[in-house]
């Protein structure tokens, strides 16, 4: 898995992330985000375009995040999800628990 940063306007971090996520990685995006929260960057969006895989890690990391930001003012949207990953959270039902967006743009301008 690979974690790439950027920045936009509004106060907006988003987390491209490249690969898997499991057990294994899956706290690298935790760290990564807390990292920004530290930094007063609590406007978080993780973009999951070239994500093939999840488990409940991952989804655990996604929680555990969202609740920390939430406690701040900040908050957790997810972009881009598909296939494999898209039918994990439709049967964990939490398609109704994250802010989901089919643009980037649409997720940087709910933060507006």
């Amino acid at each position: 898995m690979d974690i790439q940063t950027r920045e936009s306007g509004n106060n907006v971090v988003i987390f491209d992330i490249n690969g898997e996520i499991d057990l294994y990685n899956a706290p690298d995006i935790k760290k990564n985000i807390k990292e920004k929260m530290d930094q007063g960057k609590n406007n978080i969006i993780v973009n999951l375009d070239k994500v093939s895989y999840i488990d409940s890690s991952g989804i655990g990391v996604l929680i555990s995040s969202l609740s920390q930001l939430k406690k701040v003012g900040g908050g957790l949207k997810i972009i881009n999800v598909y296939a494999s990953v898209k039918k994990v959270f439709e049967l964990t039902k939490l398609t109704s628990f994250f802010d989901i967006y089919e643009t980037e743009q649409e997720a940087i301008d709910s933060y507006s």
